[in-house]
């Protein structure tokens, strides 16, 4: 018996070795919803140019109510809540890859803080809208 063995080998392959490093799976989701929020905004996006086209011009009158409609006032939140969305997963991983130490929990925090901050406001003024839009109506 031979007590200077203490390890034994096993032969893995490379992959073998790889799994179990990393981020622990949540990578690969965080990826996915970046390409699912990315492949929305693009509808989102052309229909929301597409309504900046017609309206220019217009009176307020007009925009409000084209504002309060629906249909527009869900599209324009969707618009919103999606490019708030998305903005805070590709700043956070910005953060991820060139905050380090101290920094970068604080530093997470106050992205998400910061963009759900703004996507509030944005919501905030779609209902701003609807109410002005129904109001006129009545």
């Amino acid at each position: 018996m031979n007590a200077s063995v203490s390890h034994i080998e096993v032969m893995r392959s490379q992959l073998g070795r790889a799994r179990g490093l990393g981020a622990g799976g949540s990578g690969v989701g965080h990826w996915w919803a970046e390409r699912v929020s990315a492949a929305s905004l693009l509808p989102l996006s052309a229909w929301f140019v597409v309504q900046m086209f017609r309206l220019s011009g217009a009176e307020h009158a007009q925009v409000v109510k084209w504002g309060s409609k629906p249909v527009n006032a869900t599209m324009l939140t969707a618009l919103i809540i999606t490019t708030f969305y998305h903005a805070q997963m590709g700043l956070q991983v910005i953060v991820d890859d060139y905050v380090h130490g101290k920094a970068h929990l604080p530093t997470r925090i106050l992205v998400k803080i910061g963009t759900s901050l703004i996507g509030l406001l944005g919501v905030f003024a779609v209902i701003k809208l609807v109410v002005a839009g129904s109001s006129r109506k009545s």
